[in-house]
């Protein structure tokens, strides 16, 4: 699943234009991002990392990155690979 702050005719949007094939999530109050550290002070956009988690709800892999959205994906696709065949 995809979040972010954005509201939810605006993850809608994103989500028609992109085919994600996942929900997408919308936190406009940001508490998912301060519940997971991503938060900034201000108006500034949450930090952007990607939660890799297990199905027994542990965290598999953090990925940070502000401007490397293939890093993202690629890290969190191998996260989830390695899971699968342990």
């Amino acid at each position: 699943m995809g979040i972010s702050a954005d509201q939810v005719d605006r993850q809608r949007e994103f989500d028609d234009a992109n085919a994600l094939g996942f929900p997408l999530l919308s936190d406009p109050g940001r508490d998912i991002a301060r519940s997971f550290g991503v938060i900034r002070r201000g108006p500034l956009p949450n930090k952007r990392k990607t939660f890799v988690i297990g199905r027994d709800g542990t965290v598999l892999r953090t990925v940070r990155s502000e401007l490397n959205m293939r890093l993202h994906a690629d890290d969190a696709l191998e996260a989830l690979l390695r899971a699968t065949r342990s």
